[in-house]
């Protein structure tokens, strides 16, 4: 016999024993009212019945239809959230009510990279800025190996041949850093040099901001154009010059996303599927002044423990998902707002992406703890539950 429920009003409602009884075995619902002998259904959970297990809904005796049903509770994307929902019941894995949520459950593991205080050095040579390039060349030949080879900063001859040519390259986030803190002079002050870069890059700031923030925490920080992100990154200690000649490989990339900008989610889900496929971890980097609004999330998540799926009953769940659509914008703030809210709730933070297949992509939030960073690092990975 299949579940049946009735639609009444706003509220979805399973009151007979045979429907009540399978729903809560599969943890469906919940008490409605504080009465043991009546469900009250999700939407989500009411839709997916309906469409995959061929549940009934009735209203006032009239059978509704999924579209129907939908039609009542159709809000910001009901239809993404939906099929992120389903997704997750199909892998034989429950999903319930972001609403449920209480205290911190203490299942998000954090990620600890090793920093060290760099200490910027002194540079004696003039440079030449060339404002259409954003680039400035020191043609000092031992300062600018010494910058290059002791400290890794600009790129000495050429990519992967340092012995072809003489000159000292160094883009835009190099040559402030060093004008900030190392005493670089060139033929424009470091206010027309913002002023220049920012004319080409309106998020100029923010990437200078995470690039000086890495860089004095002992970073190496290089461009990430080959990747199609920001930057790439290596950890403290990585130099170009290694005495078995071989080159250095990153293992890591960053995009910044400011906390005040908006990117389509297919664009940034590319970026991440690009650095997965290259084998590099993903570093989202979120700078910017924290605002205090409320985090948009879905469900809480339940895993499997030792093969066996976890259930409310006995387990904690491990994951809160925040369901998007492919085609939608996501801003730096909501972000962020969803990553804390996933902190304080002690869990890792999965993103549920719903393309027009209506097939779901899943990628893994895991927050990277920087000692005296000031600004939000997390690693995101692609993830298959």
């Amino acid at each position: 016999m299949a579940v049946q429920f009735e639609l009444e009003g706003k509220l979805i409602i399973a009151s007979d024993c045979a429907s009540t009884q399978s729903l809560n075995t599969s943890f469906f619902g919940s008490a409605h009212e504080g009465k043991k002998d009546k469900l009250e259904l999700q939407p989500e959970e009411a839709l997916y019945l309906m469409d995959v297990r061929n549940a009934e809904c009735t209203s006032k005796g009239k059978p509704v239809s999924f579209n129907t049903l939908a039609a009542k509770f159709d809000s910001k994307k009901f239809l993404a959230r939906y099929f992120c929902y389903r997704d997750w019941r199909d892998r034989g894995l429950i999903a319930r009510p972001i609403s449920e949520a209480e205290g911190n459950y203490g299942r998000s593991p954090v990620v600890r990279y090793p920093s060290s205080d760099f200490e910027c050095p002194r540079v004696r040579s003039v440079g030449l800025f060339f404002r259409d390039d954003l680039m400035s060349i020191i043609d000092d030949d031992g300062e600018g190996q010494a910058l290059y080879n002791s400290h890794w900063l600009g790129q000495y001859g050429t990519y992967k041949s340092k012995k072809h040519g003489r000159l000292l390259k160094l883009d835009a986030y190099e040559t402030l850093f060093l004008m900030k803190h190392g005493g670089y002079k060139t033929n424009v002050t470091q206010k027309r040099l913002e002023t220049e870069a920012k004319k080409r890059r309106r998020d100029f700031s923010a990437l200078y901001d995470v690039y000086e923030d890495l860089r004095l925490r002992g970073f190496v920080v290089k461009t990430g154009f080959k990747f199609g992100t920001h930057f790439r990154l290596y950890f403290p200690g990585a130099s170009p010059s290694l005495e078995t000649g071989e080159w250095v490989h990153s293992r890591h990339v960053i995009q910044v996303f400011p906390r005040d900008s908006k990117l389509l989610i297919s664009e940034w889900a590319r970026a991440i599927r690009v650095a997965h496929g290259v084998k590099k971890t993903f570093i989202l980097a979120i700078p910017g002044v924290k605002k205090e609004a409320r985090a948009e999330l879905d469900f809480l998540l339940y895993h499997r423990q030792h093969g066996a799926p976890e259930t409310p009953k006995a387990d904690k769940p491990k994951y809160v998902m925040l369901a998007l659509s492919e085609e939608e914008e996501i801003g730096g703030e909501e972000l962020a707002r969803a990553i804390e809210k996933a902190k304080e709730l002690g869990l890792d933070l999965l993103l549920g992406i719903c393309d027009r297949e209506t097939s779901v992509t899943c990628y893994r939030v895991k927050r990277v703890e920087l000692p005296k960073s000031r600004y939000e690092y997390y690693e995101i990975e692609w993830s298959q539950p």
